[in-house]
């Protein structure tokens, strides 16, 4: 499948905002099965520099330094995506959870990606007892890796409830586990604890998802969102496998992945420092469109 994003960011300041330095993280980082065409990132005023350079894990940072003070500022990310490669389900042969975790701690590599980064605690993913004892043997040693994961995601999909505004960027997983509500973030950081606690490397992923407009009703213009999901080590042959646990599926050409690290932290799409401005208002608008919808 191919896709045409457009993310546009506009920030409003209730008094001028004199001084900035922004990370955006909206570029498509190099994934297996996924090529991305045609980036553009517009931004009104243009800033003082931009700074454009691979993160520490899989994704991309520009950096924006703003010098002259503003009242608003318009961000706005444009790219051209493919997605590749047939559904993945599990296989009787999937490794065990118990042989993916002893694996993951042989494995040498310290590439962005390796399976080593994403074993432990994070400051937005710590290892809560509570998630372990709620998981119970659903995440034994001896049970096939990738069936078990698919599982985990359904059973948050069935017993969380998504409630959009319940939770926002800074509530933490413990309180989002606790509530059992939240947004597809909070889900996400459940099932990464949950993963880690079984010796599993597991990462936190942002990027977008294809949604579907009611039957009969025509797309809506910059309605869609940002999502996130998971992504597993699954050992050396499986490789790293997406579970989206808002749906309660295994990952499809239907996720566009854009940045993975050790929580919504390493990946978040904008943060950074600003002097004045005072209080702020965002609005953002987001559209994934199919190629063959294209006008």
């Amino acid at each position: 499948m191919i896709y045409h994003v457009r993310h546009r960011t506009i920030l409003r300041y209730a008094s001028p905002m004199r001084l900035a330095r922004f990370n955006l993280r909206l570029r498509p980082a190099p994934w297996p099965g996924q090529w991305t065409s045609d980036y553009a990132l517009e931004v009104d005023p243009l800033p003082s520099a931009i700074d454009s350079r691979p993160g520490a894990w899989p994704v991309h940072v520009a950096r924006l330094v703003i010098e002259s003070p503003i009242r608003q500022l318009t961000i706005e990310s444009r790219f051209r995506i493919g997605v590749q490669g047939g559904a993945i389900v599990p296989q009787a042969d999937d490794p065990t959870i118990g042989a993916v975790a002893q694996a993951a701690l042989a494995e040498r590599d310290m590439g962005p990606a390796a399976p080593a980064h994403y074993l432990y605690a994070s400051v937005r993913a710590p290892l809560l007892a509570d998630i372990g004892a709620w998981v119970g043997d659903g995440l034994s040693p001896d049970r096939p890796i990738v069936a078990a994961a698919l599982d985990l995601a359904q059973r948050i999909r069935a017993e969380f409830r998504y409630e959009p505004g319940s939770t926002d960027a800074a509530t933490p997983v413990a309180d989002a586990f606790a509530a059992r509500h939240g947004v597809c973030q909070d889900f996400a950081h459940v099932m990464v604890v949950a993963l880690r606690l079984a010796g599993l490397p597991a990462a936190y992923v942002s990027g977008y998802l294809r949604t579907y407009p009611p039957p009969g009703k025509p797309r809506l213009i910059g309605a869609d969102a940002m999502h996130a999901w998971v992504m597993l080590w699954c050992g050396r042959t499986r490789g790293w496998i997406g579970f989206d646990p808002t749906n309660g599926v295994i990952t499809g050409d239907g996720h566009l992945f854009v940045a993975m690290g050790r929580d919504y932290a390493d990946v978040a799409p904008m943060d950074g420092l600003f002097v004045g401005g005072g209080g702020q208002s965002l609005q953002l608008m987001v559209d994934v469109v199919p190629e063959e919808e294209m006008a």
